[in-house]
């Protein structure tokens, strides 16, 4: 019972905190700016990188480009810039797909370390105040609503995979998840957009619908990919920092993840629309 109400109000300050933040810009920016140093302290323990320097390449990435206009005081070069970094961070991340279903332990020799700070890591609390300024203007609703997407696949993949779950989706790296329970957060997910579309006023049905299904296949890779890092770590949770949850990282694995697919998302829809 104890660990129950720990675990509650660990999860309701953390989210507390998040929809506070989400809906004043510069909050927001500085709040993402320490999640993304205490996420990228606990994946350097799991990955056993003691550098500095990543440290040094998020912050002058995350610097670079929350305020390229006001440090750079033109935006020259500024969407190229964009597309390279998110084409980089989609490469990366499809590798540690790829390295999730071919190899029994992902390669961690040391560039490959480095590569993984910052385009798996770093970028993706970039993309995350990117998607908050979709058409150039601050709006949160797009990145609450993918928040809120997030924890619709994940409580009701749990909820459906503990009650109806029987065929393991990934044993060796997630005992518990069910491919009936990934189905149920997709279905819910789904489901979910349609409410967000009504209440968010920002993209259509058909727009948050195909949100919902990006981020329930790429956010369960992502807490997949996050396993098995754990794994390889002999370690249970990413951190201590959230009593009865574990660490930042863990809650944060799957929208860090998929926060560059939905940026490809939203600018394909300006391209189309």
């Amino acid at each position: 019972m104890k660990e129950i109400l720990i675990r509650s109000l660990s999860g309701i300050l953390y989210v507390s905190l998040l929809l506070v933040c989400i809906h004043y810009e510069h909050l927001l920016i500085g709040l993402f700016f320490v999640f993304g140093m205490i996420c990228l302290g606990e994946f350097n323990k799991l990955i056993q990188l003691k550098s500095p320097i990543p440290y040094v390449i998020f912050v002058i990435l995350y610097g670079v480009f929350v305020y390229w206009k006001l440090l750079i005081k033109s935006e020259t070069g500024n969407d190229e810039a964009i597309q390279i970094l998110m084409v980089l961070s989609i490469f990366v991340n499809l590798f540690l797909i790829k390295d999730l279903f071919s190899e029994k332990t992902i390669p961690l020799f040391s560039s490959k370390r480095f590569l993984l700070t910052t385009f798996y890591l770093s970028s993706a609390f970039v993309f995350l105040i990117l998607i908050a300024d979709y058409h150039d203007a601050y709006n949160p609703n797009i990145l609450l609503g993918a928040f809120l997407l997030v924890w619709v696949n994940d409580s009701f993949a749990y909820l459906v995979g503990k009650n109806f779950g029987k065929q393991k989706l990934f044993e060796k790296i997630s005992p518990k998840k069910t491919v009936e329970g990934f189905m149920g957060g997709l279905f819910f997910s789904s489901v979910a957009s349609y409410f967000i579309s009504t209440f968010a006023q920002t993209l259509n049905f058909t727009s948050w619908l195909v949100l919902s299904i990006i981020i329930s296949v790429f956010g369960t890779l992502g807490d997949l990919v996050e396993s098995k890092f754990k794994r390889q770590a002999n370690v249970k949770d990413s951190g201590v920092i959230m009593p009865g949850h574990g660490g930042l990282l863990d809650r944060l694995d799957s929208i860090i993840f998929t926060a560059p697919f939905i940026y490809l998302f939203l600018r394909l829809l300006q391209y189309v629309s």
